[in-house]
Order: structure tokens, then sequence, then C-alpha cells
């Protein structure tokens, strides 16, 4: 390089993205290459992502409903979408609210929830901590690093269903808090936060002045203990809930969810969000729409997970393989064989299966695992005989 040219210097980029700590999934996804057998079809239960078909109503809807010209949707989503998930809202929870003034649709629940802590914190003024149960899924804490806050994590207890406690944060912490996050049914233990505890977390929050952001992407995927209830049932002021049609629907392609509360919030996020982005295309919208209104398909749903959940049940009972909570969701919180739960899914992906250790999703989930009953039923039938010829 010639003497009268400057070296050059590299831009800055964000402390966070310099940090050699890996998303849990791509650290997951890096031991499934390293271990699993080349040539055997491995069978993943890691990530949450429904391998079940879209149903097929919802498909002929996106499909009739592709323009030949596409133009930018608006931020706030279509009015026809925000009806349907108030009307959804009303026959799931028997809630009433005004989708002018209180729902927000989301490109799925994870662009919300990133993007929460922005938009609900005030870092120069004091209310500077995001609150998080542990284990949780990770972009809560990531969502609040990235904002410039501080996540206070909270580890959930097997002695206490793994459900989160608020007398359990110090009152300091409160003063601080510019939101809890709630996740019923939980994400990664299936445990379901009861009406009598939701009242006292949200009493906490209105008492000291924090949002409380209830992530309920799994509402609709219940088994033996009847449908969970919604945190909006103490009321919206300082409550704002997640739902998504992800799970209930297996449309995680489409990235389609909505946020639902207190309008002081909705308002400042429906002000944040023309700066980010805008809604998912008018055509994801209007499938949206269509499987907002139809509760037919999510019972459909639950069966096939039911049957899932029933097959390894047993296989767990046979093994001695303990669970815990797994009342809802699609997921299996189990106790690792030996203590080590990465240790035991580096067995399991030595048959190519895929499963979480639990200690990749936070303080409290050491010596546990989770399975993702996303596979198909034949998927899960080979696997189960994978495990019952290896031994394991």
């Amino acid at each position: 390089m010639p003497a009268d040219v400057p070296t050059p210097i590299a831009g800055p980029i964000h402390p966070l993205l310099r940090s050699t700590e890996e998303y849990p999934f791509v650290r997951l996804a890096k031991r499934r290459a390293a271990l699993a057998p080349a040539g055997l079809p491995v069978i993943d239960f890691g990530m949450g992502d429904p391998r079940g078909e879209t149903p097929e109503f919802i498909r002929r809807t996106l499909t009739a409903a592709l323009p030949a010209v596409s133009s930018y949707p608006a931020s706030v989503g279509k009015r026809e979408l925000r009806e349907a998930c108030a009307r959804w809202l009303g026959r799931r929870f028997g809630i009433q609210v005004d989708p002018e003034r209180h729902v927000l649709p989301a490109n799925g629940t994870k662009e919300a929830v990133f993007l929460m802590a922005l938009a609900a914190s005030d870092v120069a003024g004091g209310r500077d901590t995001v609150v998080i149960p542990t284990p949780a899924y990770p972009v809560y804490d990531s969502g609040a690093r990235y904002a410039g806050c501080t996540p206070h994590g909270v580890p959930l207890r097997s002695e206490d269903g793994w459900r989160f406690e608020p007398s359990r944060v110090p009152d300091a912490v409160w003063r601080r808090a510019a939101l809890l996050w709630i996740n019923s049914p939980h994400n990664p233990t299936g445990a379901v936060t009861p009406s009598e505890l939701g009242a006292r977390i949200v009493s906490t929050a209105r008492r000291h002045g924090f949002w409380v952001v209830s992530d309920e992407a799994y509402s609709d995927l219940w088994f033996e203990g009847g449908p969970p209830p919604t945190l909006l049932e103490h009321g919206l002021d300082n409550v704002v809930a997640l739902f998504t049609l992800s799970k209930r629907s297996a449309m995680t392609g489409y990235r389609s969810g909505f946020m639902v509360g207190d309008e002081r919030l909705i308002d400042a996020l429906r002000r944040f969000r023309p700066n980010v982005g805008v809604a998912t295309p008018d055509f994801i919208q209007d499938a949206a729409i269509a499987a907002w209104d139809d509760d037919a398909h999510t019972a459909d749903q639950r069966r096939s997970y039911a049957e899932k959940r029933t097959r390894f049940q047993q296989l767990f009972a046979q093994r001695g393989w303990q669970t815990e909570a797994s009342e809802a969701t699609f997921y299996l919180w189990m106790r690792a064989p030996g203590g080590d739960d990465a240790a035991f899914v580096d067995r399991l992906l030595a048959l190519g299966i895929v499963a979480t250790p639990g200690s990749y999703l936070g303080a409290g989930g050491e010596g546990f695992v989770r399975w993702a009953l996303v596979p198909t039923l034949e998927q899960c039938r080979a696997a189960i005989a994978r495990i019952e010829e290896a031994g394991l």
C-alpha cells in the first residue's frame, strides 16, 4: 500500500455483535452437524417449527388473494385483520376489545418480542430493567440488551411448578423495571399460569408502574388441563398480550401475529412501527383473517399433538424418564437421565435425533431437555424405534 494512503480503520459494530456468544439454536445446529450420522435422516425435536401441513383452506385463501400488483401494506395492518383478531379474543377468552385502539398486527410475535423493550422502556429515566423468568425464549433477553436495558433473570423452580412468583423479585428491581415478560403456556416447560397467580402479577405491575407483556403463543395448545387463561382477563391496564398463528395454525413461515392490550402502549407501538417496518403483505393478512376466524382446524392440531404426546409419554415412562409441567404447548420438559442435559442430547444426536438442552435456554434449565413434538407422526414413530433399538 502506498505510504500516502492511510491504513483502513474498521467502522464500529454494535458490542453485542462482537460477542462470541451464539444464539442457542445456532449452537444446536453445530452440534447436529458434528454428531448426527451421515446418511441417516435427522428427526428434529429441537426448534418449535411445526412440520404438519398448513390447513388447505388457509393456503387457498392466500393464493386467491395474490394480487397482480403488490403494494406496501399499512404498518397497522388491515382493519379486517384487526377485527378478526378481536373476534377470536371474544370467542376464546370472552374478552371484548376495540380493534382500532387495542389491537396491532405484527410480523410474527418474534418481531414484537424483539422490539418491545425499545418501545416500552426509558433508560435515561431509570426504567431500564427487563425482568425475565428463565429458562426462556432467548429473544426476551437479546431484545432487552439491544434496547440498552438490563435483563434481570429470575430462575424458575421445579418446586414452584415452573411458574413465576412475583414476590421473589425485590422492590428495588421493580422500581427500575420497564417490563416483565410472562410466557404462559410456558416455553420450554409447558407450565400454565393460573388465574390467581396472574392476578397477583398484574397487581404488582400496576403498583410499581411497569408493563407486563404476556407472550401467549401457545394458548390454543392445551391437553388435560383445559384452555389456559389469559392475563388480559384481569383488565388491559399495564398489560399487553402477544398471540400468533405460528403454532395454533402451523403457519410459522407466514410470520403473522398480533399485540393487544393497554391502549397507551399499543398507541406507542403503533407510532413506533413505521420506523422499523410494515405489516405482513395483504395476501398474508387475508390468510390470517381466515385462520383467526376458524377454530375447527386448531382442534385438529391439538388432536395431532395429543397423539404424539401420548406416544412419547409412554416411551418416557417405560424408560423411567421423568417429565415435569408439560401441561400445554407441544413441548415435553424432561429430566435428563444422569443430570447432564447437553451430554444426553449428544447421545440423541448420535441416533440422528435432535432435542434442546435446557441449559441452552437459560438459568434454571440445567439438567432438563425440551422435546418439541413438531415432526410428523411417522417421524415420531421412527424416533421412538431408534431410541428403543439403541437401548438409550
